[in-house]
């Protein structure tokens, strides 16, 4: 059974890091959403989502993402993903997602 799924926040003042690990599902996505709420809230200039951590991600949190990112672009903040394993990067590309989200 994989570790219990975690959110972290930090935000160096221009920058709010989101660090997602585990799983994300119906299960986990509030916490996705929530965190993502939080990071929007410190007002950064970008906020980056750091999926290095993320060993698996379903439609729902594929949703949680969209979410994050419309919130940003409405609000002026750049949005992007990062350091995503090989598995996760498939699901996101066969998903489309990055085709308006950036991954870096």
């Amino acid at each position: 059974m994989p570790d219990e799924f975690v959110t972290s926040l930090d935000n160096n003042g221009e920058t709010a890091t989101v660090a997602l690990r585990g799983e994300v599902d119906v299960l986990t996505v509030d916490q996705v959403r929530a965190a993502l709420s939080d990071a929007l809230a410190t007002r950064p200039r970008e906020i980056v989502v750091d999926l290095s951590g993320l060993v698996f991600i379903d439609s729902t949190g594929l949703g949680a993402l969209v979410f994050g990112f419309q919130r940003a672009r409405d609000a002026g903040v750049r949005f992007r993903l990062t350091r995503a394993t090989p598995s996760v990067r498939q699901i996101l590309v066969l998903s489309g997602l990055l085709e308006v989200v950036e991954l870096t």
